[in-house]
């Protein structure tokens, strides 16, 4: 893949992090701070198989109630296994099998708490390869050499929130009834935070995504009207198969187009609920041919479907074109099965190595579809 100097550090060593190099500045601003900085083209398949290895690994001692990113998982404990002492045993064990089954040097922090709230506040407590136990007894104090902005959810927005109300300490945070935290955080966000940051492990509430989407900075050689087109083809093969993959609907789209001088391009269209690869192409070719013929060169593209609908809540439509849909699960069969974009629509040919797929938050990417 191509490295430009607008590529973004999407993760940093602990070593650049104390040179001042943070997740997320541009490779160029990185080599400002950091002018001996060493820049690793990311490899996201490598990545995504480590993780499920990693999954297999410590589900051969307990089950994955949830992963939440491609390097963070949850499990629960039940019976014998919620004592300290088996618990602890565990993690260790947990630990080793990690070393041994997947990588000599890997290492992972694991935290031990009532709630997952708690469990991820402790993990973060004793990092790169730390075990730490909070129990509810150990409730408050274990938790007041931290600050705010140490729990997780608590980013610099809700920071500034707290902060306008006095609230800079944990103590005082930890002070907070559960309708003031309800009113800080503007509803039952606000309950559910109360409740785990107490000990307390209420059930989180189902949700499914309201939309799903890519972007992508364009190389160079495809900052081009003709190019960036090109690869909002790409990026809606991808949404789409991930679309029917999550047994979903899409009823809008939104394409965004993001320029070096900043004079961004954006349009947003409805339809009727829709998964099929080629209906949603025609979709974007009408929403493109809104976009002024201008000699702004393109920096950015994203395509978004919009207003999920989830399978079982799906409305039939007289409209359905069944053999479209049909064409699109043959495509996703024969991609699972030979590999990810063994078929696709001619349209991606000559850009097909553009737009690599990238891991976003709280999403494993499927390389096998």
């Amino acid at each position: 893949p191509l490295l430009a100097a607008t590529s973004c550090c999407i993760a940093t060593s602990r070593e650049a992090k104390k040179l001042g190099v943070r997740t997320g500045p541009g490779v160029a601003e990185a080599k400002r701070i950091c002018p001996g900085i060493q820049i690793v083209v990311s490899e996201p398949e490598k990545y995504v198989n480590y993780h499920f290895a990693i999954v297999e690994t410590v589900e051969s001692f307990i089950p994955v109630a949830a992963t939440h990113s491609i390097d963070e998982m949850s499990c629960r404990l039940t019976g014998p296994q919620r004592e300290v002492a088996e618990a602890t045993r565990l993690a260790h064990a947990i630990k080793a099998a990690l070393r041994e089954k997947v990588g000599a040097v890997l290492t992972c922090s694991i935290g031990l708490a009532p709630t997952r709230l708690l469990a991820k506040t402790a993990c973060d407590m004793q990092k790169p390869d730390g075990l730490t136990v909070i129990r509810g007894c150990d409730l408050p104090e274990a938790l007041y050499t931290l600050v705010p902005e140490d729990i997780p959810g608590i980013g610099s927005r809700m920071k500034r929130r707290l902060e306008a109300r006095g609230i800079t300490t944990m103590p005082q945070l930890w002070a907070l009834t559960e309708d003031e935290m309800k009113r800080i955080w503007g509803g039952v966000t606000g309950r559910r935070m109360w409740h785990w940051l107490h000990g307390h492990d209420i059930p989180d509430v189902p949700t499914h995504e309201s939309s799903l989407g890519h972007s992508h900075v364009l190389s160079p050689d495809l900052r081009t009207q003709a190019g960036a087109y090109a690869v909002l083809q790409k990026l809606l093969h991808r949404a789409a198969g991930r679309l029917r993959r999550q047994r979903m609907w899409a009823t809008g789209m939104m394409v965004l187009v993001k320029s070096f001088n900043d004079q961004n391009w954006e349009a947003k269209t409805t339809f009727i609920e829709c998964q099929d690869t080629l209906t949603l192409l025609q979709t974007l070719r009408g929403l493109w041919a809104q976009h002024p013929a201008t000699t702004n060169r393109p920096l950015m593209v994203g395509v978004t479907l919009l207003g999920l609908v989830p399978d079982e809540l799906h409305n039939l439509s007289l409209f359905d074109e069944p053999k479209r849909r049909a064409l699109s699960h043959a495509i996703d069969r024969l991609n699972a099965r030979f590999g990810r974009e063994t078929v696709y629509f001619g349209g991606i040919h000559a850009i097909k190595a553009a737009a690599p797929t990238r891991i976003p938050f709280q999403t494993i990417p499927d390389f096998g579809g």
